[in-house]
């Protein structure tokens, strides 16, 4: 590999969910490879400040508001991007929601809220800039799943989450197979346990805090930089022959 591999000069990244945690720090890494990056965000004011942060970087940057649970404004998302950059060169698709209640207590409106952001909300992004990214015949495409899409998590009951990210994984190998013969690469990322703000709620639950480390072979939960490496990689030249792939970063937690 070279240097050339991971320089991003010239390319446009679209981010979801990018106004905080994982979102924000992997705009911040594409940045720094010299992309541009459009912050697309359902928090408004998360998603001003990053553009911000992403334009003090030298780089430059927009803030698109959206709701990924609705595909006209998915759509409406990939039109203005388009609009306001020639090309989007990568997609990661970040937004998402967690959740912990038991089964039995999930009521239709929690089921399918979850459904809607981290299942139905990676298709429809997936779906309207890979209809784009397919006219041009090139195109990277990184959704964040979750190593809950691989196993089922203890103490906190979450049976909706696991299912949605199960979903993930799976649409991510679909549609690399029909989509690399036209020069599109899909793949995922599945991390562990990871200090954002929505995991530093389950953090702070005594309950669970001390299960999750103790099910985490490095004792400890990641940073939001180390899934965005993961991310960047994925989404970069230096992964060029790699497309179907779901890559955990965990701290070993599926390992055992």
């Amino acid at each position: 590999m070279s240097d050339t591999d991971f320089d991003l000069t010239g390319q446009t990244a679209l981010v979801t969910g990018a106004g905080r945690g994982i979102g924000l720090a992997s705009a911040k890494r594409f940045a720094a490879a010299g992309a541009d990056v459009i912050i697309a965000e359902y928090i408004v004011e998360n998603g001003k400040k990053a553009a911000a942060e992403i334009k003090a970087m030298g780089r430059r940057s927009m803030f698109i508001e959206v709701d990924v649970r609705d595909s006209a404004s998915v759509d409406a998302m990939a039109a203005s991007a388009l609009a306001a950059f020639p090309n989007v060169d990568i997609l990661v698709c970040n937004a998402g929601i967690a959740q912990g209640i038991p089964a039995e207590e999930c009521s239709d409106e929690d089921w399918l809220n979850m459904i809607a952001v981290n299942l139905n909300g990676v298709f429809w992004c997936c779906r309207a800039i890979g209809r784009h990214m397919l006219e041009r015949g090139s195109g990277a495409i990184v959704n964040v799943a979750s190593m809950s899409g691989m196993i089922s998590n203890t103490p906190q009951p979450q049976a909706h989450y696991n299912a949605a990210k199960a979903g993930v994984i799976l649409l991510t190998k679909s549609l690399a197979g029909e989509w690399a013969s036209r020069g599109l690469r899909v793949n995922c990322v599945s991390p562990g346990y990871i200090g954002t703000d929505m995991t530093l709620e389950g953090f702070s639950n005594d309950d669970w805090r001390p299960t999750w480390l103790a099910m985490t072979p490095q004792g400890r939960i990641g940073k939001p930089e180390e899934i965005a490496q993961a991310i960047f990689y994925l989404a970069s030249p230096g992964a060029s022959f790699t497309t179907g792939t779901n890559l955990v970063v965990d701290g070993g937690y599926t390992s055992w």
